[in-house]
């Protein structure tokens, strides 16, 4: 099976351009609606940091360090950089007798725009905690600390990423066709679309004993602070906030989104085969409009699927739509 077409750009009543991709909507008996090819293998990237961050909790390193549902949001995060998320990954390493020498993550100026200005007015460079992918590596040195383990967490072999590895095997139903380097260096495990589905439903509806309780506590931390887990202006937060709390969503690198839906049992994972981050963006979107989650007049669906898009003089040139039969 293709690639089906999703997210389409129009100018001047041409197409102009479009996004193709492959979508699954599963709970836990399956496959409930899906559009291009189910069995795709993608590296979900960072779309998968609360599969990433099983082990934290279901270990009792979480418990044992005091992490809040703060530390949770963040361990899922991709957030902006901000002081809003670096002093706290700071003070969490603090409380961990640990610093910024510590994590492995490498260091990039922040997204979030007032601490980026703070930087470059300062002349003064980016710390580690200013990586996007802070929180989930405080998570790993959490982890690894529970462990007694050596200090290189991100490498395939160590303790840490071998608990994640199983945890990423065991909630997608799959064995690992192959893992990549992920840009914050840490092992990403390569699963099918469906396989990102699957394990999305079940943190979106968890069995009971300890693996349920932790994907519970990981979605809950997630929807109770949707500004940690990105940030002002971010597609992952607004969409959380206007969705009120019925729905976590998640993005990760190269146009993967995930979706849970813990009031249906239901878990949404899609790709979008370019990598364009508008195109997932505008999908995801769409996705949640037909489950029910949001109006089509609301603001957010306006921003990132239905309003004109502009030129640099405020003209309307042009409009994203969603392409004939997505979704259905």
């Amino acid at each position: 099976m293709t690639a089906a077409r999703l997210i389409e750009l129009w100018r001047g009543g041409m197409r102009e351009s479009t996004h193709l991709g492959h979508v699954v909507i599963a709970d836990a008996n399956g496959i409930v609606e899906a559009w291009g090819n189910p069995g795709a293998v993608i590296y979900p990237r960072s779309s998968c940091k609360m599969i990433q961050a099983l082990p934290l909790v279901e270990s009792g390193a979480a418990d044992q360090a005091g992490l809040g549902s703060e530390h949770l949001a963040l361990a899922c995060a991709s957030h902006s950089g901000g002081r809003i998320h670096t002093e706290r990954v700071a003070a969490w390493l603090s409380g961990l007798g640990l610093d910024d020498s510590d994590l492995r993550c490498g260091a990039h100026l922040p997204a979030d725009p007032a601490e980026r200005k703070r930087l470059v007015c300062s002349d003064e460079s980016p710390c580690q905690v200013h990586n996007n992918c802070s929180g989930k590596h405080a998570g790993f040195l959490t982890l690894k600390r529970h462990m007694n383990a050596g200090p290189e967490y991100v490498e395939i072999d160590h303790p840490v990423q071998r608990a994640v590895r199983r945890a990423f095997e065991e909630v997608t139903g799959e064995v690992a066709t192959g893992w990549g380097i992920d840009g914050c260096s840490a092992p990403n495990f390569a699963c099918t679309v469906e396989g990102l589905a699957h394990a999305m439903a079940g943190f979106a509806q968890p069995a009971a004993g300890k693996r349920g309780q932790a994907q519970r506590r990981l979605v809950e931390a997630m929807l109770a602070h949707p500004e940690l887990v990105a940030g002002e202006g971010r597609a992952c937060t607004e969409l959380m906030r206007a969705m009120n709390g019925r729905a976590a969503v998640k993005t990760g690198a190269e146009a993967v989104f995930v979706g849970i839906v813990p009031e249906r049992g239901l878990g949404v994972a899609l790709k979008i085969a370019d990598g364009g981050t508008r195109g997932a963006e505008a999908a995801i979107t769409a996705l949640m409009v037909h489950l029910g989650l949001l109006e089509e007049a609301h603001p957010v669906v306006q921003k990132y699927l239905t309003a004109p898009l502009r030129n640099w003089r405020g003209l309307a040139t042009g409009e994203l739509r969603r392409a004939e039969g997505f979704p259905s």
